[in-house]
């Protein structure tokens, strides 16, 4: 098969993939570049679709074998549009015990979809916007982690809640 080909192939096998995911109501990602600062915010913006139907949230993580922990610990803040703010400490188990990363993908950098909230309603019309930045600590020290290497790009995903029928 000339490369061409295989290249269209590829091209057509990913929109496919991609389009398939009718649960996905919102779905973004921001680079990491280099490091992830403990100061460092990643914003996500969204107008959720209706003010009736629950939802549920995930933290969307790419990180690579540089990625030196067996957990994550994340601050996560939901703004809502008329004030409310929602703030949440998160722990994530990133490795298994013998320091093997989780996550999905067959090359070194693994995927990860990480529960943030289930069956959420927004019930407020407007814009939301949702800040993650690490918190990382290491193992008897005061001060967190202030440059977090291996992490290359945060998501945040909202999808439908799957019917059970």
């Amino acid at each position: 098969m000339p490369q061409s080909n295989v290249m269209l192939f590829l091209v057509m096998l990913v929109v496919t993939v991609v389009s398939c995911d009718s649960n996905r109501v919102f779905d973004q990602y921001e680079s990491i570049p280099n490091r992830w600062h403990k100061d460092s915010i990643v914003s996500f913006d969204f107008t959720p679709p209706d003010s009736t139907n629950a939802y549920n949230l995930f933290v969307n993580l790419r990180n690579t074998n540089a990625y030196k922990y067996n957990n994550l610990f994340l601050i996560v803040e939901m703004n809502f549009p008329h004030g409310k703010t929602v703030t949440d400490t998160l722990e994530y188990r990133m490795a298994d015990p013998s320091g093997k990363l989780l996550g999905t993908g067959i090359t070194d950098i693994k995927e990860n979809k990480l529960w943030y909230k289930e069956g959420v309603v927004f019930n407020e019309a407007g814009t939301y916007q949702v800040n993650i930045q690490q918190a990382m600590r290491e193992n008897g020290k005061v001060n967190g982690v202030v440059e977090l290497e291996g992490i290359t790009d945060v998501g945040f995903r909202i999808e439908h809640i799957k019917s059970m029928n």
